[in-house]
């Protein structure tokens, strides 16, 4: 969609984009299933502190797998978030949305098919890191950068789940402290989840639609996640994005599915072409990180 054409034009203006994860999902989309709650949001959530939630029974997902690599990460507020959900709430009929210290792990996990679930938060995304076996004298073992002072380095792939490489970060994140969870909504957990039925997964975050590439399974990583929970269609990100030029993009983008009626993948686009085409949001910064994923079709 940034990319320019011969004519110095963003191919935005001349193409209709509509991503899949695998050819796979083309069988996939012929399966029609009904949503099986309203619309459900959480924004702005409280990275500090969560409100304190009941356990959840039954989880059949396994242990809280992580990545090691998460202990250094930590967010700060999203306040544009909060009227993200003002403004959503206006438009969206029937919706419940959990904020600030609600806006959890647990309120996620519990879901069942909504029509809509709309997550505006942070998302996050660890590239790789290069591991090598060193042969030192020491003995043979694992070993992680510098690696300018390790002899006959021999680099091997990082064998971690890419699915606990990307996720969401909820209330509590910051202090790992969720009630029974810890705040980190992993890929691996999002596979887990009941979305067989939902029409619209959004997700208003940084970094929500990059992943892995592995082959023969496409792009592990959020994206490829709520396919395989059953998500119908996905609207999500490829890098940081602007907090209020977010909102103003979501407002817009629901307007035209839901009052509208137009198509979930042509509505993206013609919100884009409108950022195009002001003097605010011009730049692809604040329009061109948004991708449309799966069924494009309008929500009826």
């Amino acid at each position: 969609m940034t990319l320019i054409d011969e004519n110095n034009e963003y191919l935005v203006k001349n193409y209709l984009f509509t991503y899949l994860t695998t050819g796979r999902d083309l069988v996939r989309l012929t399966l029609k299933y009904n949503p099986k709650e309203q619309p459900i949001m959480l924004a702005n959530p409280n990275y500090d502190n969560a409100t304190p939630q009941p356990v959840l029974v039954a989880d059949n997902r396994g242990d809280n797998k992580r990545s090691t690599d998460l202990a250094s990460l930590n967010f700060s507020p999203l306040p544009g978030t909060k009227k993200e959900a003002e403004a959503i709430a206006k438009i969206v009929p029937k919706i419940t949305i959990y904020t600030e210290g609600a806006a959890t792990e647990n309120n996620v996990k519990k879901v069942k098919a909504p029509q809509i679930l709309y997550l505006a938060t942070h998302g996050f995304f660890l590239q790789d890191v290069e591991k090598v076996v060193s042969d030192s004298p020491f003995g043979r073992g694992l070993m992680v950068e510098p690696t300018e002072t390790i002899a006959q380095q021999k680099p091997i792939l990082n064998a971690e789940n890419p699915l606990l490489r990307s996720g969401l970060a909820l209330s509590g994140f910051n202090k790992r402290n969720s009630g029974a969870e810890d705040g980190v909504l992993t890929a691996f957990e999002v596979a887990g989840l009941n979305l067989r039925g939902n029409k619209l997964l959004v997700l208003s975050a940084c970094e929500t639609g990059v992943g892995d590439v592995k082959n023969g399974e496409g792009v592990y990583g959020l994206r490829r996640a709520f396919v395989l929970a059953g998500s119908e269609s996905q609207l999500m990100s490829l890098w940081q994005v602007s907090d209020d030029g977010t909102k103003d993009l979501m407002v817009n983008y629901y307007n035209r599915i839901l009052r509208k009626n137009e198509p979930r993948s042509e509505a993206l686009r013609q919100v884009q072409l409108e950022m195009l085409g002001s003097s605010n949001y011009a730049h692809p910064f604040y329009w061109g990180a948004f991708i449309f994923n799966g069924q494009g079709t309008p929500m009826k």
